[in-house]
């Protein structure tokens, strides 16, 4: 009588989905908008983006500046037999001169042009990091998520199978349940396990590079991830292309980088005229007899003779090429992220139904469908190997619930920075305008 008491006890246990969590020690709940700023505030890489910009900012200055004056100090028409005896001869001077290398007029402005351009594309790449390890955190985040989630999930079905393997064998010991069953029921513990040494791993790797991100020690603790609600998305393809359009930093990027082939042709163009360089130069002379050995002084211009055109075509073409390869490069991020939106939103939708179909009814059905076996079995009504597929479909269930929910965030993550936007926000604030 006893045992039947106990088969009944351990199959109502079986019927409840109680997870147990282990608290002691464990890092505080983790923040994902905390993690973003602590990202963008210290990793390397992003450093190294802000400082290459600020160096080719730096440039526009330099690229608008003339070159620096030459100053000339010399004697001029000195006798070799007295190098310094200035009054041996009238034509014998003390010279002094500066000169100053002007480019033809625009040159230095489309120089300035230029660099500036070039900084801006820069400028932009460090918004473009910046979208990138935004979603990279995002992703890791949601990824750790699903991790621990699955953790819960089969420590729960460990608790659950000890429970089988303790059900089978008080069947198998009063006759009613076979050998084969408690060892199915400890195979299947044992794949839970098996599991579970996966996940662990998974989970030391995920924080490892969420660490790596936030440039910290690889070993810090990495607490658990709050439960969230999706939010749809009721934003239209073309709506989403229109966003991309204005606010993607990498179209910013290559409008600049076309801007700056322009500013290069016109350039190369201006190559075709000479550039100059003016010069001053006084002369003391001493008086040498009835000499009086006036000073005298000596103003001129130079101007190289473009005559290289070879190397001045050269110049045109290679700034026509960047322009057409900018253009193109434009073309096909354009084409990408139109192919995206619609592929991310195909994406999103399905995972919101799955999300809203796991809820409401998969995941219920198969609880009820569990009760159900596990009530047969007790009474011999259903044999073993259903009671236990419909546990391990229970199983699955729930783990695609949460595989779902983390997916569909990391795939919102991935359409904000394909469109260069927080959305959810952005359309927040379109529904709060109207």
């Amino acid at each position: 009588m006893k045992r039947y008491i106990g088969l009944f006890v351990l199959t109502s246990v079986l019927l409840l989905n109680v997870g147990f969590v282990h608290a002691a020690d464990a890092p505080p709940p983790e923040n994902l908008a905390t993690l973003v700023a602590s990202a963008l505030a210290n990793n390397p890489e992003l450093k190294s983006s802000q400082a290459r910009w600020q160096m080719f900012r730096n440039r526009i200055a330099l690229s608008r500046s003339l070159d620096d004056p030459m100053l000339m100090l010399k004697i001029q028409n000195g006798i070799i037999r007295e190098p310094f005896n200035f009054s041996k001869d009238p034509m014998t001077q003390k010279v002094i001169g500066i000169s100053q290398q002007i480019p033809f007029w625009g040159k230095r402005d489309l120089k300035g042009e230029l660099a500036e351009k070039e900084a801006e594309t820069y400028q932009w790449q460090l918004e473009e990091r910046t979208l990138e390890l935004r979603k990279m955190v995002a992703e890791t985040y949601y990824q750790i998520y699903f991790t621990d989630k699955s953790l819960e999930i089969v420590d729960k079905n460990i608790r659950i199978f000890d429970d089988f393997i303790t059900l089978t064998e008080i069947k198998y010991s009063v006759g009613q349940g076979s050998q084969q069953d408690v060892f199915k029921a400890q195979v299947e513990r044992s794949k839970m396990l098996d599991m579970r040494i996966t996940l662990e791993q998974q989970r030391k790797s995920l924080q490892a590079n969420l660490n790596a991100l936030l440039s910290r020690s690889v070993d810090t603790p990495v607490g658990t991830i709050p439960d969230f609600e999706i939010k749809p998305l009721d934003l239209s393809p073309d709506i989403l292309r229109g966003v991309a359009l204005a606010n993607r930093p990498m179209i910013m990027s290559l409008n600049a980088l076309i801007e700056k082939g322009k500013a290069g042709h016109k350039l190369a163009e201006k190559e075709y005229y000479p550039d100059f360089n003016v010069s001053f130069e006084y002369m003391q002379r001493e008086p040498v007899g009835m000499e009086p050995g006036d000073d005298m002084y000596s103003v001129g211009v130079t101007l190289n003779l473009p005559v290289r055109l070879g190397r001045r075509q050269a110049m045109v073409a290679e700034s026509s090429a960047e322009i057409t390869m900018a253009s193109e490069e434009l073309n096909s991020l354009k084409n990408s992220i139109n192919a995206g939106i619609s592929d991310l939103l195909a994406q999103l939708e399905r995972r919101r139904k799955l999300v809203e179909l796991y809820k409401t009814g998969i995941i219920l059905q198969a609880e009820q469908s569990l009760e159900s076996a596990a009530i047969g079995y007790r009474v011999n009504k259903v044999d073993f190997l259903t009671l236990l597929d419909n546990r391990i479909t229970l199983f699955n269930y729930e783990r695609e619930l949460y595989d779902s929910l983390a997916d569909y965030q990391m795939k919102l993550a991935q359409l904000e920075a394909l469109v260069g936007v927080d959305l959810l926000s952005s359309a927040k604030n379109d529904n709060q305008r109207h």
